[in-house]
């Protein structure tokens, strides 16, 4: 279904299941990266139109992760995303971790993520409503 708020910020619940758990009896690094993931993808499909998201997909270009503080078995995460500003091919999204319990951060991210073409998949530039409705605006390039 999509929402005319699709800039705004987006949330999903997730449960620290035992397979996420390393040697350091704590939630591995790579983890919080498939969170960030899950988040971005989840709210693509969430706020996007059905013609977005039969034309576009999305590909990671980099990401920046800032671990604060560790998760445990049994921690109930929300991972929250919101957009940031973009250019042609090149869209910033924020996230980020918070423990549900006491609300402290866990870790915070930003990714860039590059729009591409779902039958070619070679990276596009979005039309003008996507681009306005998934950013926070435009820089020049």
């Amino acid at each position: 279904m999509a929402t005319s708020e699709a800039n705004a910020p987006y949330e999903i619940e997730i449960k620290v299941e035992t397979a996420d758990i390393d040697q350091l009896g704590h939630v591995n690094n790579v983890v919080y990266l498939r969170w960030v993931q899950d988040a971005a993808v989840a709210h693509w499909y969430a706020a996007a139109t059905e013609a977005e998201q039969q034309a576009l997909l999305w590909v990671v270009v980099k990401h920046e992760i800032e671990y604060k503080r560790p998760a445990f078995i049994h921690d109930t995460i929300v991972a929250r995303t919101w957009v940031g500003g973009s250019s042609r091919r090149a869209f910033e999204r924020h996230t980020e971790l918070v423990r549900q319990a006491d609300g402290k951060l866990l870790a915070k991210a930003l990714t860039i993520w590059c729009p591409v073409d779902a039958k070619t998949m070679k990276p596009v530039e979005v039309a003008a409503d996507t681009q306005r409705r998934f950013s926070t605006g435009t820089d020049s390039d």
